[in-house]
């Protein structure tokens, strides 16, 4: 547990900080303080106050047991708790007072002849009521998980209060780490969690769930979906909407289900994940064009139905990449949930400024016309990369007050799952506090979160997010949320822009440098700047090669010291990264005649990467984790090329790399085979390799290898890939074309 005190006599520079950059929210508090009268609950450590429980249960016991928990660290004076007493001067009343204009999750904070009441709209009202009596009125802050600060004081005391608020957002979610690490972060941060509100944690991509392939597929294919001429049932598959049978069989499980989950009056019907995979069988496509083309159209007739039936529960629905946009003519019902889904909007301005977020906008305002009912899935990081640089915060406020005024009543902010990211831990503090109140101006906040958790580094580390933000727009490139640091070498992540990054992080651990904790902070956000500088040299090539040693070197270090769990969503080891920059990346000893060798396809790549697919298959510089650079692709085809190396040679090894990333549709092919001629007329086998399916999610490289013990003379080699072309059953694809990436070409 890291819990910091701030005393006066030790920390004036960083008080001073706090004041000068705290000023506006200061004022509005005096404001709202307004009066001098006082009410205390704690004298000279004595405790003068009870917590006086009015209504028993769950929510308003565990409102009492934070506060008093709370007044004991910062006074050392324990409340007492009763429960059902007669009210008297000094109480602080749970569970009654005025409830007038209240929403769920609502509370109120009002004084009256001496008696602090904290009264509920509903739901955990009561808990946020103490969190913003402790918060701002006692003050605690809490920046991440066993992480705040407060003051120790002998004698507590508030103004007199009659203060009231509401959520924004009726539900709220984070992905945040924290949430799983410490119960009290949840409260804090006003936070809520599928389980509490989805009937058995049914809430997202539930249709293999409810009628699992595994059960129904063989027997019934007719249950799912018709994809390029033939029904294709699979775990990744869809169902087939305007099957009857389906029907009955569905609403008979949720009705099992909710019988199960009696406290519970929501559920997700909703669509497996992937692209393109709705059923086009004659019924649903004719269905799906008399609503406009959009698959959305089968998806709502199906989702009324399912309400009309169960009018007293909530079904959730995806509006997600084939169903983004809404049907023409039929509405959701009420009880029908609209999880409308930004995926493929980019994130370097809101989402009314670039033409992905324009299109998000169109599907949303056409959803808030027939809809009172809609959640947004928002994505705040980079998916493909944690450590990646990530300045979106001058965003977060106009994304979410746009979805506030499109009728989102509830909001899931997809973010800091994982440690070492970056930011991670503003990134949550901020978007939480955004999602509790969206007038909140985001830069007070981040300056009052840095303030508080990097102390003295804190100016450093601001100026340089406010560095990132500005070279970002100044590039004039996408921030997108599978983007790699290399596809910023040029922009935000440029030389001079590293250079000055550094500086800035020196400057910051030598401010924390006698604070243990605060430096280890420091240096766990500098791990983004560590892996940039080390993406970003292994793709341009050139640079120091001890110099990148020593560098790699320190990462793995700090990594490792740090626990840095996964540089991805597909659970790539930092570790293992620092193994694969040593054998990948870093120079080769041995000569590679295949470099800058010309190319002559015969089957060739696909169109947007022939132009430089060439060059980078002979250039020697291996591409990463990310699709996105260094490596060519071909869809749904075989691939074929002959090598011309200029000279006739010796040739011993051949070896082709290529990347497995089954999130991004991107297989290993099935064989490569190589072949050898002098002449380019004819070519004896040099080596085949078979490559075994591979279904695990995690991003990795394979090497189609093949060794001769007595070299072979050759000058032209021959390269057949054979791809899997076609997205199996399993895959969220499924009956699609399917991806082979390759990097590099090696001969010697």
């Amino acid at each position: 547990m890291s819990e910091r005190f701030i005393k006066k006599e030790k920390n004036k520079h960083m008080k001073h900080l706090l004041q000068k950059w705290s000023a506006v929210a200061l004022s509005a508090f005096l404001c709202l303080s307004g009066a001098h009268s006082q009410m205390t609950f704690v004298k000279e450590g004595k405790a003068v106050s009870r917590i006086v429980i009015a209504d028993k249960d769950s929510v308003n016991r565990r409102a009492a047991d934070l506060l008093q928990d709370f007044v004991q660290r910062i006074s050392g004076s324990a409340l007492p708790i009763v429960e059902n007493a007669k009210v008297k001067k000094g109480d602080i009343v749970i569970g009654q007072g005025s409830t007038e204009g209240l929403t769920e999750d609502g509370f109120r904070l009002a004084t009256r002849e001496g008696v602090l009441w904290i009264s509920s709209g509903g739901d955990k009202g009561a808990i946020y009521g103490v969190v913003t009596l402790l918060d701002d009125y006692l003050g605690v802050e809490y920046y991440t998980a066993h992480t705040y600060t407060l003051e120790k004081k002998s004698t507590l005391e508030i103004p007199d209060l009659n203060r009231a608020e509401n959520p924004s957002f009726r539900y709220r979610q984070t992905q945040s780490y924290a949430i799983q690490e410490d119960p009290i972060y949840k409260m804090w941060f006003r936070l809520e969690e599928p389980r509490e509100v989805f009937a058995d944690n049914l809430w997202v991509h539930t249709f293999d769930k409810i009628l699992p392939s595994s059960e129904f597929g063989e027997a019934h294919p007719e249950y799912y979906s018709y994809i390029n001429g033939e029904r294709r049932p699979g775990a990744a598959s869809q169902w087939c909407l305007t099957n009857p049978e389906v029907f009955e069989i569905v609403a008979h499980r949720v009705d099992s289900i909710f019988q199960a989950n009696p406290d519970k009056k929501m559920i997700s019907i909703s669509q497996n994940d992937g692209n393109f995979t709705n059923c086009t069988c004659p019924a649903c496509q004719a269905l799906d064009e008399q609503e406009g083309g959009t698959p959305s159209g089968s998806l709502i007739h199906f989702l009324n139905k399912l309400a009309a039936r169960f009018p007293d529960k909530e079904f959730s629905t995806l509006a997600y990449l084939f169903t983004m946009h809404p049907p023409k003519h039929v509405k959701p019902l009420p009880n029908v949930n609209i999880m409308l889904c930004d995926i493929d909007c980019r994130r370097e301005v809101p989402l009314t400024d670039n033409v992905s977020g324009q299109d998000f906008m169109r599907a949303m305002e056409g959803w808030s016309k027939i809809s009172d009912n809609i959640f947004v899935w928002d994505y705040g990081i980079n998916f493909d990369c944690y450590l990646s640089p990530f300045p979106n915060f001058p965003i977060l406020q106009k994304n979410m007050q746009l979805f506030k005024d499109h009728h989102v009543t509830m909001h899931f902010s997809q973010i800091a799952g994982s440690k070492c990211g970056t930011f991670t831990e503003m990134r949550a503090y901020i978007v939480s506090k955004l999602m509790w109140n969206t007038q909140l101006d985001v830069d007070s906040l981040m300056k009052q979160f840095m303030q508080g958790y990097y102390g003295a580094a804190a100016p450093y580390l601001y100026q340089y997010e406010k560095l990132l933000e500005g070279a970002l727009l100044g590039s004039g490139q996408d921030l997108w949320i599978f983007d790699s640091p290399v596809s910023h070498k040029r922009g935000m992540l440029n030389a001079h822009c590293l250079k000055r990054y550094n500086e800035l992080f020196d400057l910051a651990e030598k401010a924390v440098a006698d604070d243990p904790d605060l430096l280890d902070r420091v240096r766990i956000e500098r791990l983004t700047l560590q892996y940039s500088e080390l993406e970003t040299a292994r793709a341009e090539g050139g640079h120091d090669v001890n110099e990148i040693k020593e560098k790699l070197a320190l990462f793995r270090e700090r990594a490792a010291y740090y626990k840095l769990p996964t540089l991805n969503e597909r659970m790539n080891s930092p570790l293992d990264y620092c193994d694969l920059y040593e054998k990948r990346f870093l120079p080769k000893a041995e000569k590679n005649y295949a470099k800058n060798a010309k190319i002559t396809w015969i089957e060739a790549p696909s169109d947007k990467y022939l132009s430089e697919a060439a060059k980078t298959l002979t250039d020697e510089l291996y591409g990463g984790t990310s699709f996105v650079e260094s490596w060519i692709g071909w869809e749904g085809k075989n691939g074929s090329f002959v090598l011309d190396l200029g000279q006739e040679v010796d040739i011993r090894v051949i070896e082709s790399d290529f990347l497995h990333q089954l999130g991004q549709w991107v297989f290993l092919p099935k064989k490569v085979s190589y072949s050898v001629s002098s002449d380019n007329q004819s070519y004896q086998p040099f080596g085949t390799t078979d490559i075994a399916e591979d279904q695990s999610v995690e991003v990795k490289f394979f090497q189609a290898r093949s060794e001769k013990q007595q070299p072979v003379k050759g000058r032209y080699v021959k390269v057949e890939i054979e791809g899997v072309n076609t997205c199996p059953s399993w895959h969220c694809g499924v009956g699609h074309k399917a991806w082979f990436f390759m990097d590099e070409i090696l001969v010697n």
